[in-house]
């Protein structure tokens, strides 16, 4: 208790100090002057493929929102492997379809039952998470959110379509970014392009046929580090001793990950044509599960050991699962971990201290240079980095002087109810 006291009074110490550094350098000057969390990052000969935008939040007189960011090493020509964060805007997608098809017997609590129409595939009538122990969109959603479940999107994938994700992505101008690809079954090739035909239905009566779908559409894009390491394992678990190629996979940057999530959660500061196409209920929706831990939900149902409160919650807890949640903290995040990369892509709330902003962040740790072989410094290198992260930016949000209070009513009643 006693070194964290110290640690406490050191951060906010220099933070201080650091409030009052240029924008370009705020970031960098914030983990040089941490050596005892960063120093093992900043003195990596790639700093572990590290990328932060960090955006604070000011309300005005009226509880508008302002926005500023800080951002460190952010490059969209720089790739990182993107895994689960990919989710969130597929899961938008999917909701925005069922609002944009207009069929009012249609809704995401529709029985959804997934067949087959391309090598590979696969067929989905029953999942026993539900409360009836059928798939809907809805229970996916949840399942993505609680636990970021990858059959549950890999079913998204495939009601919305790779065509429509990329048209909707260039709709919310965010170029730097593409989902082509379903996660964690090795899909490649012809296979990306084939999405399955899947039925809807309210009890007995069908209420709408997603046909079978191609994409024709490649999606290329030129990237620094596509290319990385010296060997992977293939899918039959032999050594390949040649660099493992990232090119044909997903690729969604920090900005833009940043700005599904403003988009998402401050909908009221963009212009119309530039909201999510999503009902009052649809927010309500994945507030709920975003905020909300796995072990809080009763259906589906998520217990210790496997699943833990914080599990998810990267940015403010890393992966301590002895961790007590704090009652007044509220974290609206996806994450992702594959390859070697941890990413987490937040809004942290204290209700208590009226205290919000954005955090996304990317670092990444494979020593040996061998990919699918599980010998990544998750637990050593990229959790340690991400929770540090968060909680020093914290620790200045509670101490950073704000003109007015925020109110925060909303994000209130949307994760307690």
């Amino acid at each position: 208790m006693k070194q964290y006291c110290i640690l406490l009074i050191m951060i906010v110490t220099g933070l201080k100090t650091l409030a009052q550094q240029p924008d370009t350098v705020f970031l960098k000057n914030l983990l040089q002057s941490h050596p005892e969390l960063f120093k093992g990052i900043l003195n990596h000969p790639t700093q572990n493929e590290v990328q932060i935008l960090y955006t604070q939040i000011d309300r005005d007189k009226n509880n508008v929102p302002h926005f500023k960011s800080f951002s460190y090493r952010l490059n969209p020509k720089r790739y990182f492997y993107p895994a689960s964060t990919v989710k969130l805007p597929t899961c938008i997608f999917a909701l925005e379809k069922i609002n944009e098809l207009k069929i009012k017997a249609f809704t995401k609590s529709s029985a959804m039952i997934t067949d087959s129409a391309f090598a590979g595939q696969t067929k989905v009538k029953t999942d026993t998470s539900s409360a009836n122990g059928l798939p809907s969109i809805e229970n996916y959603i949840k399942k993505i959110l609680l636990v970021s479940d990858n059959d549950a999107y890999n079913r998204l994938y495939e009601f919305v379509g790779r065509e429509e994700i990329n048209q909707k992505l260039k709709k919310y101008q965010l170029n730097n970014t593409r989902i082509i690809g379903r996660l964690a079954i090795n899909d490649t090739g012809e296979g990306t392009k084939h999405t399955n035909p899947i039925d809807f239905y309210n009890g007995d009566k069908l209420v709408y046929q997603k046909p079978a779908l191609f994409d024709g559409n490649d999606y290329p894009m030129q990237l620094d580090n596509m290319v990385q390491g010296k060997g992977y394992l293939d899918k039959n678990d032999k050594l390949v001793m040649q660099p493992f190629d990232f090119s044909q996979k997903n690729v969604y940057t920090i900005a833009d990950q940043q700005m599904v999530l403003k988009r998402l959660l401050f909908p009221e500061t963009f212009d119309k044509a530039q909201r999510f196409n999503l009902t009052p209920a649809d927010y309500r929706l994945i507030y709920k599960y975003m905020s909300m831990f796995p072990t809080e939900s009763t259906k589906p149902t998520y217990n210790r050991p496997q699943n833990y409160p914080v599990m998810s919650k990267l940015l403010f807890y890393g992966a301590d699962s002895t961790a007590v949640p704090d009652a007044n903290i509220r974290i609206f995040n996806k994450y992702g971990d594959s390859y070697g990369y941890n990413i987490d892509n937040a809004y942290i709330v204290d209700f208590k201290n009226n205290v919000e902003f954005l955090l996304t962040a990317v670092v990444q740790s494979n020593e040996d240079g061998i990919y699918n072989d599980n010998k990544y410094e998750y637990a050593t290198v990229c959790l340690p980095f991400l929770k540090n992260l968060g909680q020093v930016i914290y620790q200045h949000e509670l101490h950073r002087p704000k003109k007015n209070k925020h109110e925060l009513p909303r994000m209130v009643s949307n994760y307690t109810n």
